[in-house]
């Protein structure tokens, strides 16, 4: 057979070169049999025609978490599947041998730079565009992948690649033959384009990103900002195609009668899931959140809202404003003892509330600590990042200049005189007096300072227009997720269970200590009272 491996004796040079590299990405028997899944079994090769029915999606009636949905997107995903066939595997018999499948496979999903790998899914995004009959200001120097690419894309463009991006994901963490498979939810990803568009278009200062309508938005993006932009604040954003490519291969090594089952949005008896509105963390906030991710972290943020990760409930959230109470204390009471990674979002508002003005205006910010919170006067931590969020998504990673990541500290349980009492909350970045994220200990404001006073994280505006002045806005919502897995959730659960002994324990009172009356403290409070000029025992 073409997929046996390279010990025969006929194996050729090129068939060697080709199995050691597809070896070395650890995919090598999911290969071999879907290759033998899906080949011909007389002329040992694969029909293109198959593997056109291998990425076929076919969603027809997907959900939308934004206001408005192109109908060209239905039609872009009809043709997504051709298109990953006509650039990846390259046949002129009509079918591929197993040399040929491989190489096509290895032409997106083997090892290469991260800026090779985003070229490719843009090429497949653009073949798809031309399939489909829509108008795209794309051009390709060469056939070659790391190419020069030129042209611009306009807002809805963009909003269309990452919908496509996010529908490979989806159904890459979706089991094709589970009966009554969730429909595709396509998140509101708004953020993430005006991200884009600030930081590669020329937009006017009229522009107002805080009701902005994506529909609209004539601007153009020339292609190489956006690439730079897409490689430093979505960098994961190419392993949607390579999860898709991996899991539809490894699909096909399923029954004859399955193999060919179309992916379809077919309404489910699963069980309907909370609206992710009502969070902070929506699905869209948790798709951009997890595209700067590279550990299982990223899977754990997105487990409420894929199907296959979790069951739509959302038990990684630790803390909620309105659901646990506000102030330290209670936000102290629902994280101590969590040692995993944890994301820490705010939602506030700047300016006078209380008038009817253009110049009140609601943000998100949050940030990702590697740790749990511990209660220290001082700042501590390895790493984190945080992350400006709503209306328009960045992320500032560590700067490698200091250290000042995470500081929590609550009242000293003795209170003592301080001269230089240390401020009580939750701070990020900055220094103690001048943090550049502070949270106060009724959790009611927030000051965000200039990232000038901030030598840990990179620098930028944590929400539009931020100025040089301290900012100090009103929360309206807090939330803390875990993010350490099931492993953070049993040692916290654990460390419940402990403190929750000991406090019972220093409850209880020893009985045994009043047994005698001659003892007991009654006793001698009458005995004072009949006859207070009485002698006693000092050491009574």
């Amino acid at each position: 057979m073409g997929a046996s491996s390279s010990i025969e004796q006929n194996v050729t040079r090129e068939q060697r070169e080709v199995e050691s590299l597809a070896a070395s990405t650890g995919a090598m028997p999911m290969l071999q049999n879907s290759f033998s899944k899906l080949a011909d079994p007389q002329k040992n090769v694969v029909p293109l025609q198959s593997l056109q029915q291998c990425f076929f999606l076919n969603y027809k009636n997907p959900d939308c978490e934004a206001t408005k949905m192109p109908d060209s997107f239905l039609v872009l995903l009809d043709h997504l599947g051709s298109s990953i066939v006509d650039l990846l595997f390259i046949s002129d018999k009509g079918g591929l041998n197993w040399i040929e499948f491989l190489r096509g496979y290895l032409k997106f999903c083997g090892m290469m730079p991260a800026s090779m790998a985003l070229n490719n899914l843009l090429r497949v995004f653009a073949t798809t565009y031309a399939k489909a009959g829509l108008p795209l200001k794309l051009e390709f120097e060469s056939n070659d992948d790391d190419c020069k690419i030129s042209g611009s894309l306009l807002a809805t463009d963009v909003l269309m690649l990452l919908w496509m991006c996010w529908t490979m994901l989806w159904d890459s963490k979706t089991s094709r033959f589970i009966k009554g498979k969730e429909n595709l939810c396509l998140p509101d990803i708004s953020h993430l384009i005006l991200s884009a568009v600030m930081s590669c278009a020329e937009v006017d200062s009229s522009l107002d990103v805080w009701d902005c309508d994506i529909s609209v938005l004539d601007v153009q993006l020339p292609v190489g900002k956006f690439l730079t932009w897409a490689l430093t604040t979505v960098p994961s954003l190419t392993d949607c195609f390579t999860h898709f490519i991996n899991k539809r291969l490894q699909n096909s090594v399923s029954s004859e009668h399955d193999k060919l089952e179309p992916s379809t949005s077919s309404q489910g008896a699963t069980p309907p899931r909370e609206p992710s509105g009502n969070h902070l963390l929506t699905c869209g906030r948790a798709w951009a959140i997890s595209l700067t991710l590279w550990s299982e972290m990223s899977s754990e943020i997105l487990k409420p809202y894929l199907p296959s990760d979790g069951d739509g409930t959302y038990e990684n959230l630790l803390y909620r404003l309105s659901l646990h109470g506000r102030g330290l204390n209670r936000f102290w009471s629902n994280i101590e003892g969590y040692h995993g990674p944890l994301l820490f979002l705010v939602s506030a508002t700047s300016g006078n509330a209380h008038e009817d003005n253009t110049n009140v205006r609601k943000w998100i910010i949050g940030a990702l600590t590697q740790q749990g919170f511990e209660n220290k006067d001082m700042f501590y931590g390895s790493s984190g990042k945080l992350y400006a969020i709503c209306p328009i998504f960045h992320t500032f990673s560590h700067s490698g200049k200091d250290k000042n990541f995470v500081y929590s500290h609550l009242h000293p349980t003795r209170r003592a005189y301080e001269p230089h009492p240390k401020p009580v909350g939750i701070a990020f970045g900055g220094t103690i007096g001048n943090e550049r994220i502070f949270i106060d200990e009724d959790f009611a404001r927030v000051t965000v300072r200039h990232h000038a006073v901030d030598k840990t994280y990179q620098p930028g505006s944590i929400f539009p227009s931020q100025g040089f002045l301290p900012v100090e806005a009103l929360i309206s919502e807090v939330e803390v997720w875990g993010l350490g897995g099931r492993t953070a959730k049993e040692v916290q659960a654990s460390y419940k269970k402990r403190e929750d002994l000991f406090i019972e324990q220093r409850r209880k009172v020893d009985l045994k200590t009043f047994a005698s009356w001659e003892d007991s403290p009654e006793k001698m409070m009458m005995d004072m009272m009949s006859d207070p000029n009485a002698v006693r025992r000092e050491d009574r």
